[in-house]
């Protein structure tokens, strides 16, 4: 078999591994949520220490990407997400142990940080395996363990806690397994570079070296991190606090919870696939985007502005469609045709620790406005403001120095 054949088995084992790894991540993250109330009972905590749980999760989530792109382009991107994988599942575990509420929230911020090391050096993995053809879509393929882990945390947590009538610490352990056996499965398969690989060389031969001034010199990956920055912002306003608002607002509770909130991460399969394609199709970002980005504002304003209940749902779905799980793939291309191939982990940590800021001010300013407003209409209207940035954005990027072909390559 030629190294042709084997790096195209190879990258599609790194995409079915990886949507696996998203799966068992967003899943542990989203058993938190349909179980909010019940913690905040246990602890006897208001709204806004209810968000501060998640987001001191992200700001530990947050704190180790770039750090952990960065070593794992210097010292090896498999070496870093394999025992913080693995990490992160034992932490999971503990912290649904936990009898107090600031034991809780610190195994909980430790658990955060040992999943921030996944994200620069999985994408730098992946976009090195992956045909540049197919990168858009092969992106989006592992990025749809992202909705089916989100969807996935939902269930476990709602049929268990609220169905079974078992406590609330239940879905912690039965994600903390789950993550160990996928870490093992990583470990397994996954390689430091893809079969036929070769380093690459500046124009005198010698090896290219990773200048971190170059990442900041280039209007696309600024624009990408505004970008991404908003669109994260509304996205854990929903992620975190939906199933709350359903459950308050709309006197929906139980499984139907589940089922309601999992409407955008199943939206988003279909939404990730469709414009991952599309994407690859074009050979550019810049007009997939800004069909997404203005849908994701309409969608996110209108889950509160509008009463009746089919509004919601419509809504829900074209978020879901449209929203951060489904733009994501198309900013991953958007980085990795900009950012240099010898940075390429260290890249993507700082696009997701500028994103993934928005993930530690989204739950807890969402909690502050609802304490202080009594309602939560108030901090999903400033999630759609921050998408406004995001569709300005998008108009500035400037992709008139691209090629279109079967894949994107940047004209020098």
């Amino acid at each position: 078999m030629d190294n042709k054949n084997i790096s195209n088995n190879y990258w599609i084992k790194i995409v079915i591994v990886f949507t696996l790894g998203w799966v068992a991540i967003y899943a542990t993250r989203t058993i938190l949520n349909p179980i909010m109330t019940n913690i905040q009972s246990e602890f006897a905590i208001n709204a806004a220490q209810l968000g501060l749980i998640s987001s001191l999760f992200f700001l530990g989530y947050t704190a180790t990407q770039i750090p952990s792109g960065f070593l794992g382009d210097k010292f090896g991107r498999k070496k870093m997400i394999i025992p913080a994988f693995i990490g992160f599942g034992i932490l999971a575990i503990i912290s649904g142990q936990m009898v107090t509420f600031y034991m809780f929230l610190m195994m909980w911020f430790l658990t955060g940080m040992f999943q921030g090391v996944f994200y620069g050096p999985q994408y730098g993995l992946s976009s090195e395996a992956i045909p540049q053809k197919r990168l858009t879509l092969g992106s989006a393929i592992i990025n749809s363990g992202m909705a089916i882990g989100m969807s996935a945390g939902y269930w476990i947590s709602s049929i268990t806690v609220q169905e079974m009538d078992m406590s609330w610490r239940t879905p912690f352990w039965i994600m903390g397994v789950i993550v160990i056996v996928i870490g093992i499965v990583m470990w397994i398969m996954v390689k430091e570079h893809p079969p036929g690989y070769k380093a690459p060389d500046s124009a005198n031969g010698v090896p290219e070296k990773l200048k971190m001034s170059e990442l900041f010199k280039n209007r696309n990956l600024i624009l990408a991190f505004i970008t991404i920055f908003c669109s994260i912002y509304g996205f854990f306003v929903i992620l975190t606090w939906l199933p709350y608002y359903l459950e308050t607002a709309r006197g929906i509770s139980g499984s139907s919870v589940a089922f309601v909130s999992s409407l955008v991460p199943w939206a988003s399969i279909p939404g990730m696939l469709f414009f991952g394609w599309l994407s690859d199709k074009l050979g550019k970002q810049r007009p997939v985007l800004l069909v997404m980005v203005p849908l994701a504002f309409i969608s996110t304003v209108s889950i509160v502005l509008f009463e009746q209940m089919w509004v919601l749902y419509v809504s829900l779905i074209v978020y879901g469609i449209v929203g951060k799980l489904s733009t994501n793939p198309v900013l991953i291309a958007v980085v990795a045709n900009n950012a240099p191939r010898v940075g390429l982990a260290t890249s993507f940590g700082i696009y997701n620790f500028i994103g993934m800021s928005a993930s530690i001010l989204a739950p807890y300013i969402t909690g502050f406005i609802t304490d202080v407003t009594g309602n939560l209409d108030m901090g999903f209207y400033l999630a759609g403001g921050l998408l406004v940035v995001g569709i300005i954005a998008v108009f500035m990027l400037d992709e008139s120095g691209y090629k279109k072909v079967g894949h994107v390559e940047k004209v020098k």
